[in-house]
């Protein structure tokens, strides 16, 4: 797979704690320049982001972020501001607590919050928001996979996402095949953490993922001179 290929699924990331506006702008930069699906950065950012590239480029931001146990109510807030300031789209963590209380209905019902949130913004801003849901794959059972799989499905989410990035491991080939067993046909796949390399890159892509997280291969492409 040639890497220009790889760079069109990539939503170029960086979401550091230290992250200033003047390092935000260099990756927005890089990912207009190499083609990336879109740059992912902190919700603080969005506004000076989309007034930085105007339509040359897709702003994600991250809600809940990254531990997930913000009360639904403050996600809600995140996510119309994230929208109103210019967020194309919006990487949701779930409350992990409730997914290991079994509380799969209170689960369900954030993300159909959140993405009724993003289809209403989207209308008034005549765009479409895509909503991803991060379940943070390493702090779960593979029984807590496949519910959560459903769950994303159900409340009608655009992607299911391995990984915060924050937390003790990333993406893993086979939590990306579980998933591509127990979703829902229109749901799509996005694998982040610790994706280092192209061959890395390649296998989600080959697996099924739509889209990866990741600095890195945009500084392979700088690096192999792309």
């Amino acid at each position: 797979m040639q890497i220009q290929e790889i760079l069109k699924h990539c939503d170029h990331t960086l979401l550091a704690q230290t992250a200033t506006f003047e390092e935000i702008k260099v990756v927005l930069d890089d990912a207009i320049k190499y083609k990336c699906a879109s740059a992912c950065i902190p919700p603080c950012f969005v506004r000076r982001a989309k007034e930085y590239v105007g339509a040359a480029l897709k702003i994600c931001t991250v809600i809940g972020f990254p531990n997930g146990y913000q009360t639904t109510a403050v996600k809600v807030f995140e996510t119309m501001e994230a929208v109103s300031d210019g967020a194309d789209e919006i990487d949701m963590v779930v409350n992990v607590g409730d997914v290991k209380a079994g509380d799969y209905e209170a689960v369900e019902n954030e993300i159909e919050k959140i993405k009724n949130i993003c289809d209403k913004r989207g209308k008034e801003y005549s765009r479409k928001i895509i909503l991803k849901v991060i379940v943070e794959t390493c702090l779960l059972t593979d029984r807590e996979k496949v519910k959560l799989c459903k769950i994303v499905t159900n409340a009608g989410a655009d992607f299911i996402k391995t990984s915060t990035g924050f937390s003790k491991a990333g993406a893993t080939r086979e939590d990306i095949e579980l998933f591509k067993k127990h979703i829902g046909e229109k749901v799509k796949m996005k694998a982040a953490g610790g994706i280092a390399t192209l061959q890395d890159a390649e296998d989600f892509l080959s697996l099924g993922c739509e889209r990866i997280g990741t600095s890195r291969i945009v500084k392979i492409a700088k690096d192999q001179g792309v």
